[in-house]
Order: C-alpha cells, then structure tokens, then sequence
C-alpha cells in the first residue's frame, strides 16, 4: 500500500476547484430546468420524467467510469483526470446549446447529454479525492469538496437573481419562450465548466499505482477486447456483491433523502407561484434565492464540520442535518413572505453540507483502495435510483395523491427527510467489506 503524503490546504483547495464548475451545471439544473421546461410548455406533473436523464445516466455512466477508471493509468494524463476533463467538455458544449432550445423535445435531449458529461466528470473526481488523501485528510478533502459543489451552486443562482433583476423584463407567460436573461448564466456555466477542471487537472499530480498495481493493470491490457468490454459490468457485480453492511444501510438512507431533495428541486419553484401569488419569471427568481442562501450556508458552515464530526462523530453530525432538512421543507410552504422564507434554509444548508461530505468520508473508511472508483460509482447508483424511482412515480402521486399541488409536494419532501434521519440512526462504520 501506498503511504500517501499529507497535502497542505491549498494543495486540498486546488485539487477540488474542478467541483465549482461541475456544480454550477448542476446548479442551473437544480433552479432553472424545470422552469425553461415550463416556458416550453411543460406542466407540473410533466416534471419528474422529463427529469429522468439525471438518474438513468446516473445508474449507468457513473458506476462504468468509476470501474473503467480503476482500470487505467497513463503516464501522461494520469488515472481519473481524462475522464473528468472529457465530461467538462460534453458539459460545456450543452450549456451553450441550452437557452437556444426551441421546443421541448430539444431542451430534454440536451439535458440527457448534459447529464451524461456531468456524471462522466463526477464519479472519477470523487474516487480522485480518496486517492491522493490519507485517511486523517478525508474528512477536510470531502467537507472541501461540499464547499466548492455550494460555492458552484451559489454563483448560478446568483447569475440567476441578478440577470433577472437587471436585464428581466415583459411576461414571460405570454411569451412562453425562454428569457433572454436567462442565456447569460448557461454561458458563463459553460466557461467555468471547463475552465475550473482544467486548473484541478494542470495544479493535482496523480499518485502513479504500485508494482502491484501495474502488473494487474498489464495484465487487464492484454485481455481480449470482449473479456474488456464486459470486465467493468462485472467489477460493479462483485462491488455489490461484497458490499458492507454499511454501505446497505446507507443506501435505506438515500432512498428517503435523495427522493425528497429532487422533489423540492423540481417544486419549489412553482410553489411560491401558489404560496406568493409569482408569475413563473419571478417564482424562479425567489427559487434562485433559496437555492443561493441554502448555498450560502453551506459554504460558511462546511469546514467547521469537521472538527465537530471528528469531535462528535460523522453518524450523530449526519442524523441532525437530515432532521434539519426535513423541519425545514416542511416549514416552507406555511411563510408567504418573501425574505422569511429564507429563514429555514440555514436548517437546509446545514443539512446539505453534511449530505455532501460526512456520507463519502464514512464510507471511504470501509472500501477497499484499490476499488475506491467502482465503490464511489456504486455510491452514485445509490443516490440515483431513489431519482430514479422519483421521476416515475411522483407524476401519478402528485396528480392523483396530492391534488397536484406543488406545495403537498414539498411537504410530501420534508416527511421523507425526517424517515431519512431515523434510517441513518442506524449506521455503524465499523461494518466494513466483506472478505
């Protein structure tokens, strides 16, 4: 085993700012998709399948790409860093297409390609932070990691608030096009997309395998193409095969957690058009204010948590934020001003700076090394297919179960938050894999 040196705080700072720019995708995602799919035409309970793209590529390409990654050295470009890079460039290209979107149809195929590049990125750069870090170091590298994927989201939907308030204008509903104010923040998420991994990819050396690893890798080199193609489906088999109990429980977890935050990303937005009385233009500019100071509060509060975790433990850190969370979803739609119903979101930002961080430090803890990038795509399956599962099932639940309220879908979020938090009561890192 590779003993791995202790980074400085920048060296941390630099190898995770490729984070900013991935997360500033995936912020403009989070705030304005779902409304550009309402400019196109789209109705409420249209919304979670038309968000289907980000779980199914999810599912497939991450895990793929975290076993293909393992698999790979070049002396050249290193280990995870092609992959990421090449993911930025997908992303970047679709950034700049997006606001051009003419009908529906186009808007959602470009979100599948988006999604494809940003999940291309994603998986390897996690399993990147566990490789150059030694163990004492993870927690400060993940909790990193949570404020850079805020400080992206924060900075789209600042763009969002501020080129609304400067260049917005006429009613947007009855023009049913996207605005034109909206284009900028897709164009300078399309920069920083490439622009942000490229400095992580020229600043962060990789740690080059082992002898032991570079025989496997020789040997993998010479396997017949077909045993190679289907070698990564197998490695995601046997990852969750041998799986520990941990990781198990984690996943009861993320079913809850990850299928109530998509159902607050997708709604929140046209809540406050029942809540406050917003036309969609301004429900999406309120949104971009939640979604900004939820963000806001992770960044401030990310790097405290980690002598707090190591004080209190990562389990007790994680179990407050997500009954944090689920209070505060289900606080929201019950205030009706604009500036107060921000109050909550420090009970979110909380929440999301250990949803981040804490789950991916622990279970650093309980995989092998030399599978971290399959182990951190199976993570992602993990986080996918409550997504997954949401996009198909919360059209009907909302149309037939909540009288298609965006408001019932936010409380219906919060509930789930709170079951997430009594499931992870349950977690125990010394589980750890199978022998």
């Amino acid at each position: 085993m590779i003993k791995k040196p202790k980074l400085s705080f920048w060296q941390i700072w630099n190898m995770n700012i490729g984070f900013l720019g991935i997360q500033f995708s995936f912020g403009l995602q989070q705030t304005a998709i779902n409304p550009i799919f309402s400019f196109l035409g789209a109705e409420p309970h249209d919304l979670p399948l038309l968000n289907i793209a980000g779980p199914v590529t999810g599912l497939i390409i991450q895990p793929l790409i975290g076993a293909i990654s393992d698999k790979t050295w070049s002396p050249k470009f290193g280990r995870r860093k092609p992959f990421f890079l090449i993911g930025a460039i997908i992303g970047s290209l679709c950034l700049f297409a997006f606001p051009f979107s003419p009908v529906l149809w186009f808007a959602v195929g470009l979100l599948w390609i988006l999604d494809v590049g940003n999940n291309t990125a994603m998986e390897p750069y996690r399993a990147f932070i566990g490789d150059k870090l030694p163990e004492k170091q993870l927690g400060l590298g993940f909790q990193m990691q949570s404020l850079f994927v805020s400080a992206g989201i924060v900075l789209a939907n600042l763009s969002i608030f501020l080129f609304q308030d400067w260049f917005g204008g006429g009613t947007v509903e009855e023009t049913n096009i996207i605005p034109t104010w909206l284009y900028y923040s897709f164009f300078i998420g399309a920069v920083l997309s490439v622009a942000t991994i490229l400095w992580t990819v020229l600043k962060t050396p990789e740690i080059p395998p082992t002898e032991e690893e570079f025989i496997e890798l020789e040997k993998h080199k010479k396997l017949p193409f077909t045993i190679k193609v289907f070698e990564p489906i197998k490695e995601i088999y046997n990852a969750i095969k041998n799986m520990p109990k941990f990781m198990w429980k984690l996943a009861g977890v993320y079913l809850f957690q990850w299928y109530a935050l998509f159902c607050y990303w997708q709604f929140v937005s046209p809540m406050f058009e029942v809540t406050m009385g917003f036309g969609k233009s301004d429900a999406l500019s309120q949104a971009s204010k939640m979604n900004l100071t939820y963000n806001l509060v992770t960044m401030a509060v990310a790097l405290a948590l980690v002598p707090l975790a190591a004080k209190l433990g990562n389990k007790k850190i994680y179990v407050a934020s997500l009954f944090g969370t689920g209070i505060a979803m289900l606080c929201i739609p019950y205030i009706t001003d604009p500036y107060l119903v921000l109050v909550p979101m420090v009970l979110f930002g909380i929440g999301w700076a250990a949803m981040m961080g804490i789950p991916y430090t622990m279970v650093s803890k309980v995989i092998p090394q030399d599978k971290r990038g399959v182990y951190m795509g199976v993570v992602n399956m993990m986080i996918v297919i409550p997504m997954f599962i949401q996009t198909l099932t919360f059209g009907p639940i909302i149309k037939h179960l909540l009288n298609n309220s965006a408001v019932n879908a936010i409380l219906f979020g919060g509930v789930f938050f709170v079951i997430s938090a009594i499931l992870a009561t349950r977690l125990n890192t010394t589980e750890s894999i199978k022998t």
